[in-house]
């Protein structure tokens, strides 16, 4: 290889060895027995997470159901959920019977997307034991369990022509509860105010840390005499 600028190509080999050297180092287990990018991860998630409870406002949506009733058949293509859906519901207090292949449910269906939502509740405040002691089986199952049964219960209930509970399950107890518990279970929620200064800190490394390899390699380009000239348009 040509060297045509040794200054700049070893500027650039320098810079390129040191980032290479951090990004080495960013994968060790040395953030809390993490790498930083689990770390990192761990830290947005948790900030995160005191932005995304929305449990309080579902609940509330929900009162509007209360007293309705319902009656559904679910899971007759997916039979493996039954044991594990009857379970739970029956432990709710609903009516579970045998229907062809799945199983029919009736009950309030206010109290039905209150009991899933208490639940997520549970579930996003790290209090998984409740569930296992309820239910017998793992916490995060029992809320799978959960989201596959009221998917089941939503789609039942727009072919009943019921869209208004059908609408809210799919949009507040799936999506703001359900998936809410589930996903944040076993985080420790932080306020961004707490972790101001790891939080700026990691903006500007990431700044820096781009813009250190995009340096790197154009020192070494310019080193080997790789360089960038507009196009000159040829006249005719």
């Amino acid at each position: 290889m040509l060297i045509r600028d040794k200054k700049h190509f070893y500027t650039g080999l320098t810079l390129a060895l040191g980032f290479l050297g951090i990004l080495y180092y960013m994968f060790t287990p040395s953030f809390n027995g993490m790498n930083a990018f689990h770390a990192s991860d761990g830290l947005f998630n948790s900030i995160s997470k005191g932005s995304t409870y929305y449990i309080p406002q579902v609940k509330e949506g929900i009162k509007k159901f209360d007293g309705k009733n319902f009656e559904t058949t679910i899971f007759e293509d997916k039979i493996k959920f039954i044991p594990y859906a009857t379970t739970i519901l029956e432990a709710n207090g609903f009516a579970v019977t045998k229907s062809g292949q799945g199983i029919t449910v009736s009950g309030d269906i206010g109290a039905l997307m209150m009991r899933a939502t208490e639940d997520s509740d549970v579930m996003f405040n790290n209090n998984g034991n409740v569930l296992e002691a309820k239910y017998g089986m793992d916490a995060k199952q029992a809320l799978y369990v959960w989201w596959q049964t009221m998917k089941e219960v939503k789609s039942s209930l727009d072919q009943q022509k019921k869209f208004p509970p059908a609408t809210f399950i799919s949009k507040n107890v799936i999506n703001r509860a359900i998936e809410v518990g589930y996903n944040y279970y076993g985080i420790e929620g932080q306020h961004a105010s707490e972790r101001w200064g790891i939080i700026l800190f990691s903006l500007v490394f990431y700044v820096i840390y781009t813009m250190w390899w995009g340096y790197a390699i154009f020192f070494m380009f310019e080193g080997v005499g790789l360089e960038m000239k507009s196009s000159r348009k040829k006249e005719m």
